[in-house]
């Protein structure tokens, strides 16, 4: 998932941390996110009963879930920058000598403040043309809702400006707010100009700008800001209230609801140690035949995967309960990071899968369909995985390990039934249409922390809050990514570039053929740079119109795009994915990089099997 991408380190956040006013300032918000959060599971888990149980639906649950959910969003946000948590590449960062890092780091910052900037304004004009706009149930102003985005972008701006003032020197500082300014300047000055080159504004803002910034660590929700705004301010007519008015767009869907809650059922998932019981009563299946650790490692990211919808969850669980017994049977650290990574990529499709949730919303595809159709999908990739697994430990010894007798593997089933229950109960009740991803990831939270409280150990009340605040942390970094991409999109969309695109695209020489080389081709390329989130935000409203127009079913397209997009991410040297396994794993990225190309090409086999029989696909729906 969203974690999947490298911080920057430049310096020291404690220094933030430590400053009285900030804390002042987040300790409330953190309590008011925690708060935030219980309620939406609370009243989506009434709004479950009564429509389900009494058959009474409670209109006015979703206006106190959306409103509840923006505000999340943009508290969560302003945690996620108090933390340093906004999801940003660091791979270029790192290569540069250490005085131009700093200055880079300072003109990051400093571009992130005039974007937030440049926002208060038309976010508080936004709030208060919303007054006007009442919802239909609670009836009272959409203000109360959307007044949400101006107090996060103030916030993060207060949070920024601290960080900046104590972790970077006064000179690159100043600096970085003279480059900046001269650059507005020059854009300003030259508005006209720019006007009249048309879709080249195009490539000067949306292309080479959000690629200067991500080169420059500059987070990615930010990058697609930063894009958005300087294209709409400098080559339109178009107010910057529009960008404001699409991240509202982008971040209030309730299909999102769920990603916040399946985030949670994370955490909960490795507080409980429910993963752990699975890896173990695998292991004990499995574990004594020829390849059988590689086995229980794909089983279980295949398995666990249903439940937290998080790569880097998946991966961290798995991972400390497995690699010590894999290293006693002689398997090399390096082969061990390189199954975990691909599998991680491989597992991304099982439902519950936050990034087929916002690609079920953002193309407009079915999510039931998509959950269906992502278990086949995971099990042609695990197919391809366990076959090169299984030639590798060809020559594995085995005589030291022996078959566990029945008595324990009926044991450790008993202890991990009842969490091998959760991601059947997930995936049926999409599947089958019983309810919706939002209501069934509430239902999965209760059921989660029930058995945990029960059979697993329970959670401590400190220990929930501190799930909670990670939440929204969390989801507000995700979440803020959705609603800047969003307000790019719409700008691509309306420049008209897509329609000319859309022309390209349809009379490449060898039809849809072609069309899908194109498509695994630029999702292994943005998958190597940009976690799933962005890639398919920017994208998918580009992409699926084509591909419907070639007569491409949309469940059959989002998996190649999602499984493309997946391999590209633990693809090296690029992929930020793989430098995640390498440091969950305690490896070097040199060491596992030689060692991760056999899986790679693995996945690269079946994505080509599932590209070319739409059948692995479909055949689930």
């Amino acid at each position: 998932m969203t974690t999947d991408i490298n911080q920057v380190e430049l310096s020291p956040a404690t220094a933030v941390k430590n400053n009285a006013l900030i804390s002042r300032l987040i300790k409330p918000l953190e309590l008011i996110s925690a708060a935030l959060l219980t309620v939406i599971v609370v009243m989506l888990l009434v709004g479950v009963v009564s429509r389900y149980v009494f058959s009474l639906p409670i209109i006015w649950i979703d206006e106190v879930v959306s409103i509840s959910f923006l505000w999340l969003a943009m508290l969560g946000s302003a945690i996620a920058m108090h933390r340093n948590e906004h999801l940003r590449l660091t791979l270029f960062l790192q290569m540069m000598p250490e005085k131009l890092r700093n200055f880079v780091h300072a003109l990051a910052l400093v571009a992130i403040a005039a974007f937030l900037l440049a926002l208060v304004h038309p976010a508080i004009e936004y709030a208060q043309d919303e007054w006007f706009v009442t919802s239909p149930a609670l009836n009272i102003p959409n203000s109360f809702r959307v007044s949400a985005l101006a107090f996060g972008i103030i916030s993060m701006l207060v949070v920024l400006a601290t960080y900046a003032t104590q972790t970077v020197t006064k000179a690159n500082l100043l600096a970085a707010v003279v480059v900046v300014a001269v650059m507005a300047w020059l854009c300003w000055k030259f508005s006209s100009q720019l006007t009249d080159i048309g879709l080249y504004n195009i490539l000067i803002f949306l292309v080479i700008l959000v690629a200067l910034c991500l080169v420059a660590g500059v987070p990615i929700a930010f990058c697609f800001g930063l894009g958005a705004m300087c294209y709409l301010a400098f080559s339109t007519t178009v107010p910057l209230m529009v960008v404001i008015g699409r991240m509202d767009e982008g971040m209030s869907s309730l299909i999102l609801v769920s990603v916040p809650i399946f985030v949670l059922l994370g955490c909960v998932l490795d507080a409980t140690g429910m993963g752990k019981a699975i890896v173990d009563f695998l292991a004990s299946l499995l574990g004594h035949i020829k390849a059988g650790m590689s086995y229980v490692l794909l089983g279980s990211l295949f398995i666990v995967s249903g439940i937290s919808g998080s790569k880097v969850s998946d991966m961290a669980t798995i991972a400390p309960a497995l690699f010590p017994e894999m290293k006693r049977r002689g398997h090399k650290p390096r082969e061990m990071i390189a199954l975990l990574a691909t599998g991680a990529a491989m597992a991304d499709t099982v439902p519950p899968s936050i990034v087929l949730i916002v690609l079920g919303s953002v193309a407009g595809v079915s999510i039931a369909g998509l959950f269906q159709s992502g278990i086949v999908i995971a099990g042609v990739l695990l197919l391809a995985l366990v076959a090169l697994a299984r030639w590798k430990a060809r020559h594995e010894k085995m005589d030291d390990v022996s078959r566990p007798k029945l008595k324990v593997i009926w044991g450790s089933l008993l202890i991990a039934g009842p969490a091998l229950v959760l991601p059947f109960l997930i995936r049926s009740a999409v599947g089958g249409g019983v309810a919706t991803a939002t209501e069934v990831s509430t239902i999965a939270v209760l059921y989660a922390m029930v058995i945990g409280q029960v059979l697993y150990g329970g959670i401590g009340w400190k220990k929930v809050y501190a799930m909670l605040v990670e939440t929204a942390a969390l989801s507000g970094a995700i979440l803020l990514i959705l609603g800047t991409a969003s307000s790019m999109a719409w700008a691509i969309t309306q420049s008209g570039v897509v329609q000319s695109l859309s022309q390209f695209l349809t009379t490449l020489p060898g039809g849809v053929a072609a069309f899908m080389i194109v498509t695994i081709l630029v999702f292994l390329i943005l998958g190597c740079l940009l976690e799933g989130l962005p890639a398919i935000l920017i994208l998918a409203p580009i992409m699926f119109p084509i591909a419907k127009k070639l007569g491409i079913h949309d469940i059959h397209y989002s998996m190649v795009v999602v499984t493309a997009m997946n391999i590209g991410l633990m693809m090296p040297p690029i992929g930020v994915g793989f430098y995640v396994a390498c440091r969950i794993g305690d490896a070097s990225p040199d060491d596992v990089m030689g060692a991760i190309w056999p899986y790679i090409i693995a996945l690269l086999v079946g994505l080509i099997a599932i590209a070319a029989v739409p059948w692995f696909s479909t055949v689930a729906l």
